[in-house]
């Protein structure tokens, strides 16, 4: 990472610490206050805008039936007539969601490989659902007694297991983590009051977090489940200044948006917006599109047919797009009850390592251009760093030839060496116009890369 100095007028010591392989700037007595005002003045850490690319996992009792999505539970209460009908078919009279608990066993679950197969993707973080909204525990906690992963099902610390496994292998490590639950009572009770009371929070929610952070120290906390009350009733606002002033991880953690109603898209160290953000255009503030390999679920489904996956060049066109526009991607994927990452997810997640072998020097570190995309003959987004700016070109130029026409104010009065990412040689182009520039492209059978192919520009 390069180092940056900064210029800044204060009263306190600057103080650099050096964390987790990465270097991040406080201030020794510098405190934030429980408003978002303050909440909202601090600087993300550099890690996180730097790395580009990260894996989300859905895992939880809900892919035992792994029928629908991970709102299996909550689908089939409130009578959704699939659900129902899978229920009456399958199952005897009178069976609770909880019954499916004992069937999450994960006796297949392989941290290390989980591990390997996610540094090969080039992901350079790992998130985990640590609780869904069906309120099941992925680690032996005090305050889900009987309804987690150590009292049942697969009978160990499934949070532990993997931040270990992702920690030796190089990678950041973060948890995702359920404000509300379907169906506590304590929850249904503060609902009922209309949010007056706050039992759900302060004997659960609250210390449930603060378990997580003190225990496992993710350097992400991605929170969920916060549309059906305010941030006033989640005292997110106090959680959050404890986390950034006191907490074990203040120096290096990271936080989305999702922390009440009104929250998303307006506070937090990075935005979320909605599932499956993507806006396509430059967004200024740090942004994050979690997304899905299956584009209908974020849990494993088993009758999911193939045309709902994403294709590779699909999910490339993605990371291009998210990346330009100055966004993280997070790339979902839904592992079995036994703890299997279905053979389409690993494809897809090792032929997008083998494309950022070739090609990760335009996604890592980069920064957004002055113009996000061109599209004049070919689809191509654009990504900038150091003195060059790359251009991710998603179809390859008819007849090998790439015009384009937001570059040209790096050809006037400059003569710059253009290269392909994986091929030696410089390319040959000229000016076409006023406003445009004609690029050749080699030979395709020559090229290394087999899609998305990638031009530096340097002046």
């Amino acid at each position: 990472m390069k180092n940056s100095i900064f210029i800044i007028f204060i009263f306190h010591s600057l103080v650099f610490i050096k964390c987790d392989n990465f270097q991040t700037v406080t201030y020794a007595e510098k405190r934030f206050e429980p408003n978002w005002d303050s909440l909202d003045s601090r600087r993300i850490p550099n890690w996180y805008d730097e790395s580009k690319i990260g894996i989300f996992i859905h895992w939880g009792v809900f892919s035992v039936p792994s029928f629908g999505s991970e709102w299996f539970w909550d689908d089939w209460k409130s009578n959704a007539s699939d659900y129902v009908k899978y229920m009456e078919k399958n199952f005897p009279k009178g069976f609770s969601y909880q019954e499916f608990a004992k069937d999450f066993t994960a006796e297949l679950f392989d941290p290390q490989k989980w591990a390997n197969l996610f540094k090969k993707a080039g992901a350079k973080y790992v998130v985990l659902t640590s609780k869904h909204h069906e309120g099941f525990t992925l680690w032996p906690s005090k305050y889900s007694f009987s309804w987690n992963a150590k009292d049942i099902g697969p009978h160990r610390d499934i949070v532990g297991d993997l931040s270990k496994a992702v920690r030796g292998a190089g990678l950041t490590f973060g948890l995702y983590h359920s404000l509300y639950e379907w169906f506590n009572p304590m929850y249904l009770s503060d609902k009922a009051s209309h949010f007056e009371s706050k039992e759900f929070v302060t004997k659960k929610i609250i210390p449930e977090m603060e378990e997580l952070i003190e225990n496992y120290k993710p350097s992400v906390l991605w929170s969920d489940g916060d549309w059906e009350a305010k941030d006033s009733y989640w005292n997110s606002t106090q959680f959050l200044a404890w986390l950034y002033n006191d907490s074990p991880v203040k120096d290096t953690v990271v936080v989305n948006d999702r922390w009440g109603i009104d929250t998303p898209c307006k506070h937090g160290d990075f935005y979320t917006c909605s599932d499956r953000f993507d806006p396509g255009v430059l967004v200024k503030h740090k942004w994050e599109n979690a997304m899905t390999l299956d584009t209908k679920s974020w849990g494993f489904r088993r009758d999911a047919p193939l045309e709902d996956y994403l294709t590779t060049q699909e999910l490339l066109e993605t990371l291009a797009r998210t990346v330009s526009c100055g966004g993280n991607i997070l790339i979902n994927v839904g592992p079995t009850k036994e703890g299997i990452i279905a053979p389409i997810f690993e494809e897809r997640l090792l032929e997008l390592g083998q494309w950022l072998n070739i090609n990760g020097e335009a996604i890592y570190e980069s920064t957004p251009w002055i113009y996000q995309n061109d599209s004049l003959t070919s689809d191509v987004w654009f990504t900038t760093k150091s003195n060059s700016v790359y251009a991710i070109v998603l179809d390859w130029p008819t007849n090998n030839i790439l015009k384009l026409r937001t570059v040209k104010q790096l050809f006037v009065d400059h003569n710059p060496c253009i290269v392909l990412l994986g091929n030696s040689g410089k390319l040959d182009w000229k000016f076409l116009s006023e406003l445009d520039v004609q690029i050749v492209f080699p030979d395709k059978s020559k090229v290394k890369s087999e899609r998305a192919w990638v031009l530096k520009i340097t002046k």
